[in-house]
């Protein structure tokens, strides 16, 4: 969009240039008139350049932040304001909570047993790495205003169908140390109930039930705490409220991403969203076919090798040898990997620019690149320690029967 804007400026200067000039030159003869333009111009295209060479990188970035967009759509409505019909009790989302396939970490709530409460929503699917970065605030707030009248809800809602079953939910609040109720949402109920569009998304509501505050996407987490504190005062003036904001340092995939240098785009490998895959032939279809990974990839291009069956969500290696490739900017490459019967271990090796990763290898590799795929989920294969700047990353698989999802980065 801003880039867009850029452009249109560009282009509104030189009409507002060339008329002047043009009225100016009068007499002059053609070739001066044509001169004074191709200057006009080369000013036009050196400020495009330089449009280019700075905005592309840093609104990608920013794209990333602002959340996970399910199946790529927009939201539909400006995230800065609240939905009309919520700010009842008969119209509230809270309602759809009735609608969850499950619990975790507590009995099946609903609005009735959340009035008095101040509610923070939090949608989220685990394999989501703005999800997995924005987690740690969840859980230092559930912490830190769990004797102040807050109650945090976490909706998990799958993307893959692996997302679905329950052990794998259970395993990653595990992990991430979840302790505030999760309503499983493999339906995607509540998701509909409340109109929602992306992960994470965080809605907070007062202690009448009524939706005050929404926040889409990664970031302005002291705003949100702030809205926290306002919900909480409102439903007790007198009580004293934890001071100052949380201080929070994620840890492997979780820390916050370094978004200056943030220039890779999440990338879908099953072919409902694929984009820039660069192997010849493109991908073709729920059928077994023989890949190979170009020569030379272009920034954020990637391609297969070997025998790939690719599917809608994910491709699947159908025999050995199998490898990947990705032309990536970043700090951090991650790759949601798992295997395709359950229970196997699935060995692979990963190079950057054809070396062992050495420092830079991610929290589920080795120096050495190695790995082994055991379960669903998103693996850290990449944090450099080096200069950031266009690499190209490949994994091979040592053993069949890997499911490829999505590259995200950080």
């Amino acid at each position: 969009m801003i880039l867009r804007v850029f452009i249109g400026a560009a282009a509104l200067l030189v009409l507002l240039l060339c008329g002047p000039l043009q009225r100016r030159l009068g007499a002059e003869s053609r070739s001066r008139r044509n001169r004074s333009f191709a200057v006009l111009a080369g000013v036009v295209v050196l400020a495009l350049g330089l449009a280019a060479s700075i905005f592309p990188r840093q609104w990608l970035a920013y794209g990333q932040m602002a959340g996970h967009f399910n199946r790529s759509e927009i939201p539909s409505y400006d995230p800065n304001t609240v939905n009309a019909h919520s700010n009842n009790e008969s119209g509230s989302p809270l309602s759809s909570l009735a609608g969850a396939t499950g619990w975790i970490n507590s009995k099946p709530l609903t609005a009735s047993d959340l009035k008095g409460k101040v509610v923070l929503v939090d949608f989220w699917t685990y394999s989501c790495i703005n999800c997995l970065r924005s987690l740690p605030y969840i859980n230092a707030w559930a912490e830190k205003y769990k004797q102040s009248g807050l109650v945090i809800i976490g909706v998990h809602t799958p993307e893959f169908p692996f997302e679905k079953e329950r052990p794998n939910v259970e395993k990653a609040v595990r992990k991430f140390s979840v302790s505030y109720p999760v309503a499983l949402d493999s339906n995607y109920a509540i998701w509909n109930g409340f109109n929602n569009k992306y992960w994470p998304a965080h809605y907070f509501f007062d202690a009448k039930g009524k939706l005050r505050h929404q926040h889409f996407g990664e970031g302005e987490y002291d705003q949100s705490e702030v809205m926290i504190q306002k919900l909480l005062q409102e439903r007790a003036s007198q009580q004293a409220l934890p001071g100052g904001m949380v201080s929070v340092t994620g840890q492997g995939e979780q820390a916050a991403a370094q978004i200056r240098e943030l220039g890779s785009p999440e990338t879908y490998i099953g072919y409902e969203h694929a984009q820039h895959f660069a192997s010849a032939g493109g991908l073709r279809h729920n059928t077994a076919r023989l890949y190979a990974i170009p020569d030379q990839l272009a920034l954020n291009e990637w391609g297969l090798g070997g025998l790939w069956k690719d599917q809608e969500h994910a491709a699947v290696l159908a025999s050995l040898p199998g490898t990947i490739a990705f032309r990536f900017h970043a700090r951090d490459l991650h790759l949601v990997l798992g295997p395709a019967k359950e229970g196997a271990s699935i060995r692979f090796r990963i190079t950057i620019d054809g070396q062992i990763p050495g420092p830079n290898h991610g929290a589920d590799t080795d120096e050495q690149g190695n790995g082994v795929v055991t379960s669903h989920r998103l693996y850290q294969l990449v944090r450099q320690k080096d200069a950031i700047k266009d690499r190209t990353f490949t994994i091979e698989f040592l053993d069949l029967g890997v499911q490829a999802f999505a590259f995200t980065f950080g």
